[in-house]
């Protein structure tokens, strides 16, 4: 059984605006950190000349990948900045020169289907790729295995309210969105492939435009409740199965249409994530849009540009989408390659945080099938945690959004979560 709820979503303030563009920073500020490790080596120096797509830093841990700079010119500084979790991270400062300049031109692939498989991996790795969606996750290790791929589903329903990014980037790229799911499927031999998207006639019709051609490529409406984009949740809706750990386990593999398309530029054109589609969003932004950005651009630069904000006190502003996201200080912090949205909204009064009086709304409401309450309720007790499984917690937020006690749960499963991951040592 699927279980959600239907949101207002937010997403007339952007759905139907034009893309804007800002691509010429005067600094991007690079996160030297890939998911949560901010264990990199970093390889240049202050007064450096790095080009567009130079590598300025390595993962050392499991799972390297590299880092990559988004404009050409020259290293001024490392300072510490806002990442969007809200911590603090060493970035690298680089005074754009707007030549964009390459170190050296690579050559357009002509078809991008006939990379071997071995090809394939080792270019989503060199490239960086990783799930745009929200997570971070490499993306090369979900194709990195011996097991027999059958199906990809590809995650276009963007469930969460404001963020109309990928609705904005299919308009925009949908014959190249289509043409590496095609790639995709051909180089792994993977047989069938599902586009998970709601009921939105527009975007449907644009995709259908260009279906004939790819037959084995299926749209699969889906219903209009969140957390409906959760990987587990597509997985169970389209193919009517379940997995203990990973789709893997059932042959499949589930991407983000942003990370499809970044898959497309590291195919053709062995581009890394040095660009994306963010939604800047929300009732207290005078010109709320989707803006093409170059990763490592400020956010404030970005609210400058598309007008700035209505007022700008009494404002809260969200790095990602409003269930999900996490609220920032302020609006200086940096666009990274998993970031989808930013949300600025009206302050809104403190309401009264009651008792919990057993409801039950919470553990009826959860998708990952917990008990966010005796979580909540088990914080000082490491060994009850444990036994509630808060690590299975997706950080949605149902369970805050329907308490009427408007009790912070989402923030007590979270803290719940870490400390079960602290205790085995583990470092998520």
């Amino acid at each position: 059984m699927i279980v959600g709820k239907k949101i207002e979503d937010g997403k007339e303030l952007t759905k139907t605006k034009k893309l804007g563009f800002f691509t010429r920073p005067k600094y991007v500020y690079i996160p030297l950190i890939c998911q949560s490790d901010r264990d990199i080596t970093t390889i240049v120096k202050k007064g450096e000349y790095v080009y567009k797509g130079s590598i300025v830093g390595k993962r050392k841990g499991a799972y390297r990948l590299p880092i990559y700079s988004s404009v050409s010119g020259t290293v001024v500084d490392f300072v510490e900045k806002k990442h969007i979790d809200g911590s603090l991270v060493k970035c690298v400062v680089i005074e754009n020169d707007f030549k964009e300049k390459l170190e050296e031109k690579q050559a357009v692939r002509k078809s991008i289907n006939d990379y071997s498989k071995q090809e394939f991996i080792k270019r989503l790795q060199e490239c960086g790729i990783v799930g745009m969606g929200g997570s971070g996750f490499p993306t090369y290790l979900k194709y990195n295995t011996s097991k027999k791929l059958r199906t990809l589903i590809v995650d276009a329903v963007e469930c969460e309210p404001y963020i109309t990014a990928d609705v904005s980037l299919i308009k925009e790229k949908c014959e190249e969105i289509l043409e590496a799911i095609d790639a995709i499927m051909e180089i792994n031999g993977i047989k069938e492939c599902f586009i998970g998207i709601k009921k939105d006639s527009k975007i449907i019709e644009l995709l259908e435009n260009y279906l004939g051609t790819y037959p084995k490529i299926k749209i699969a409406i889906v219903p209009n409740i969140y957390p409906m984009g959760w990987e587990r949740y597509l997985v169970k809706y389209v193919k009517k199965t379940n997995y203990k750990l990973l789709p893997l386990e059932k042959g499949i593999v589930v991407n983000n249409i942003s990370t499809i398309y970044a898959i497309y530029e590291a195919l053709k054109y062995n581009k890394p994530i040095i660009e994306r589609i963010v939604t800047f969003t929300g009732e207290m932004l005078k010109s709320p849009q989707n803006v093409y950005v170059k990763v490592g651009t400020s956010v404030r630069d970005v609210i400058e540009f598309i007008g700035g904000y209505k007022r700008n006190k009494d404002v809260v502003i969200i790095a990602g989408g409003p269930m999900m996201g996490k609220s920032i200080d302020d609006d200086d912090f940096v666009v990274t390659a998993n970031l989808n949205c930013v949300v600025v909204m009206k302050e809104q009064k403190k309401e009264e945080v009651l008792n919990c009086f057993r409801c039950g709304k919470c553990v009826s409401i959860c998708p990952s099938r917990l008990s966010p309450v005796l979580i909540k309720d088990s914080l000082k007790n490491i060994d009850n945690l444990k036994e509630l499984r808060p690590e299975k917690c997706i950080e949605c937020g149902l369970c805050s959004f329907v308490c009427p006690s408007k009790i912070n749960i989402r923030g007590c499963v979270i803290e719940g979560k870490r400390k079960v991951f602290k205790e085995r040592g583990d470092t998520k």
